[in-house]
């Protein structure tokens, strides 16, 4: 029997609850994962009765970002072509998956959210973050810039600037401030704001929803937005032949140590 990575609960009628399940792992997203989750969220959209999906983590958090500790390109829930940026094709694919899904996703963020999880939330269409939360993506300090290059067309450029030069952590109200999420809540409050936002979406039957969300993320593209974000891959796989790189990757201990110094 598959483990069950990612759970499904009624969180009110219309409305499900997707939840990230490796609490000992601080819900770490392994490939795995990513299928199940993608699997879980493609059958809502065929399932009369799910209007929205609510998309949180089981524990302290809502994830520490990427499983580095496996194979992340071990049996890909979506195929990609070969060659350098072959990750960050598969991540990006993956990520838009979810952001071309008919029904809304909501991310709910609390405790933390680093890198490939701030992704996630990212795809989300929707995002409601606990005002304790973290949330950051500090590999750009050692190794790489994103795998999904939602920062830019998401947060504007001053803010993007500020969090690709230095890596810095940001609590859930200034995530909301700076348009990576739209509200934040006191931690104890969150989950009732966010099933109360989510039973006013599911108000809304999907035959029309579906259209209001297609609309919004057209007008997004049409401005650039997705093709911006395809761009990033190119610079992710270039990272990776940098000389503060290779030394990364040669004594990532140790770079981290240095970077932390500095």
């Amino acid at each position: 029997m598959t483990e069950a990575l990612v759970t499904v609960q009624e969180a009110a009628p219309h409305v499900r609850y997707v939840t990230l399940n490796r609490p000992e792992k601080r819900n770490a997203i392994s490939t795995p994962l990513r299928a199940q989750l993608f699997e879980i969220l493609q059958a809502h959209d065929h399932d009369e009765e799910v209007r929205v999906s609510i998309v949180r983590g089981a524990g302290v958090c809502f994830s520490s970002g990427y499983d580095l500790g496996s194979d992340l390109m071990a049996e890909p829930p979506y195929p990609s072509a070969p060659g350098d940026g072959q990750w960050a094709r598969q991540a990006t694919d993956g990520w838009f998956s979810i952001w071309d899904l008919a029904k809304p996703v909501i991310a709910q963020v609390h405790g933390y959210a680093m890198a490939g999880a701030t992704e996630l939330a990212s795809a989300c269409d929707l995002v409601y973050v606990a005002d304790d939360a973290k949330i950051s993506y500090p590999v750009v300090r050692v190794a790489s810039p994103p795998d999904w290059q939602y920062h830019e067309p998401l947060m504007g450029l001053r803010h993007a600037m500020e969090a690709m030069l230095t890596g810095d952590a940001i609590d859930g109200i200034e995530a909301a401030r700076i348009g990576w999420a739209n509200r934040s809540y006191p931690a104890e409050a969150l989950d009732a704001e966010v099933l109360a936002v989510a039973e006013r979406v599911a108000g809304v039957a999907s035959d029309l929803s579906q259209i209001l969300k297609r609309m919004v993320h057209r007008q997004f593209e049409v401005q650039g937005g997705r093709a911006a974000m395809r761009t990033g891959q190119e610079f992710q796989a270039l990272a990776g032949h940098q000389a503060s790189v290779e030394a990364f990757r040669s004594d990532p201990l140790g770079a981290i140590k240095r970077t932390v110094a500095e």
